[in-house]
């Protein structure tokens, strides 16, 4: 009997329980993501609120503020593939606690920086830090692991969701504490919001599951995605989207200051994309399980360019202001959930963090050209006409670029059964 009870222990290893457990055990990851994206992203699409404080305080220049916010873009991306292979190493749970911890301390050190050295040295930290515990590369493949395949879309949509969910509540609550306690306070209460979220990381301290529902081999190896142009067309979209969302979230607070608007406007302007990118991102995750994506997301590029057209095009009133947060808050962050999930279609859920890591590292380039660009022009000019017409210009690219992307059938894996030993 003893030796019988050895066997049946052999035939049935402790990953057994991971294999055949049932997608909804893996909603707590999701949810825990959302959670992490809500602050992180949050708090970095309300940076553009700081500028004109950080700029009164310190009297360092627009250019300078909005270069050091620039950087911090570029430190983000470059950070994405790096913190996706420290997550295979060494654990998600752990990369994400330790990257928010380095970030919240990035933020205290934005409050005391008195000059351009330690602005940048703060702002590039809460990038390269933001990127381990809130980056969509590593959240997003942690769930794409752990979601089954017929259900990623929706996952993916969550998640992004998210984001959008912290956007609408931080923005505001940002006009409102800088107007209340200042900027430097501001900062120190959204450093003590990071990390009272970090505890959330637990989600992700379970390894994802091998075989079953929730994983799919790659159709290829990851390496092969950089020999493929539809990769880069994908790549090369997001790029532009990392372009236009950086450029908005930073440079509109200046924009409609221009116009005679409020900071308290400004809030609620970026408020209000973040209320309609939670729909336009739910929207995103439900289409691309219906649509092709590649048609999803050329359209989505499409209507961005639409919409910069027709604010430069109508009359500057607050009616049209707060129409255009609303046009573009369904477009914002509804790209991102199809980016993804082409990537996960095409080359497995498992190379999600790294392969997406490589296109949010471009996004970022695009994120630093956007905050760079609208920063030197309106230093030089006064305004943003032509970073503007450059914004259509490349909306309208990305949105060809799609057309010729390929899409392979999804082969999702039949429900896994119990292991059995073989001799």
């Amino acid at each position: 009997m003893p030796r019988l009870r050895a066997d049946a222990l052999d035939k049935e290893p402790q990953v057994k329980t991971l294999e055949t457990r049932p997608p909804e055990a893996f909603t707590v990851p999701v949810v825990a993501a959302a959670a992490l994206m809500a602050v992180l992203i949050g708090s970095r699409s309300s940076m553009g609120l700081f500028v004109g404080p950080i700029n009164t305080t310190t009297a360092l220049g627009a250019a300078t503020v909005s270069f050091a916010l620039a950087l911090s873009q570029l430190a983000w991306g470059a950070a994405q593939p790096g913190a996706g292979m420290l997550a295979n190493r060494h654990g998600t749970a752990r990369v994400i606690v330790a990257g928010g911890v380095l970030s919240a301390a990035g933020l205290a050190l934005v409050s005391v920086a008195g000059g351009s050295a330690a602005l940048v040295a703060g702002f590039m930290l809460v990038g390269a830090a933001g990127a381990a515990a809130g980056g969509a590369p590593l959240l997003m493949g942690a769930v794409a692991q752990r979601v089954a395949a017929d259900k990623r879309g929706l996952a993916m949509g969550l998640v992004s969701a998210g984001s959008s969910a912290g956007q609408l509540v931080l923005a505001p609550l940002a006009a409102l504490m800088i107007n209340g306690i200042g900027w430097q306070g501001a900062l120190l209460a959204f450093a003590a919001l990071t990390l009272a979220v970090l505890p959330v990381a637990s989600a992700f301290r379970q390894p994802a599951p091998r075989t079953g529902p929730t994983s799919d081999a790659p159709a290829v190896d990851a390496r092969a995605a950089l020999r493929e142009p539809s990769y880069w067309f994908v790549t090369a979209g997001f790029f532009v989207c990392g372009f236009h969302v950086s450029f908005l979230t930073t440079h509109m607070p200046g924009v409609l200051e221009l116009c005679g608007f409020s900071t308290a406007f400004s809030g609620l302007w970026l408020a209000i994309v973040g209320g309609c990118n939670i729909a336009g991102s739910l929207a995103s995750g439900w289409l691309m399980q219906r649509l092709p994506m590649r048609g999803l997301l050329g359209a989505l590029y499409a209507l961005r360019a639409l919409g910069v057209a027709l604010l430069l095009l109508l009359p500057t009133s607050r009616e049209v202001l707060l129409g255009f947060a609303l046009w573009m808050g369904l477009t914002y962050m509804a790209t991102l959930p199809p980016t993804s999930g082409i990537i996960a279609k095409l080359y497995g859920a498992r190379n999600v963090a790294v392969l997406l890591g490589l296109t949010m590292a471009l996004h970022q380039v695009g994120s630093f050209l956007g905050v760079w660009l609208g920063g030197l022009e309106v230093g030089l000019t006064g305004g943003y006409h032509w970073i503007w017409l450059l914004d259509i210009l490349l909306a309208t690219a990305a949105a060809l670029l799609h057309l010729p992307v390929r899409e392979r059938p999804l082969d999702i894996a039949p429900t896994a059964r119990p292991a059995v030993a073989v001799r």
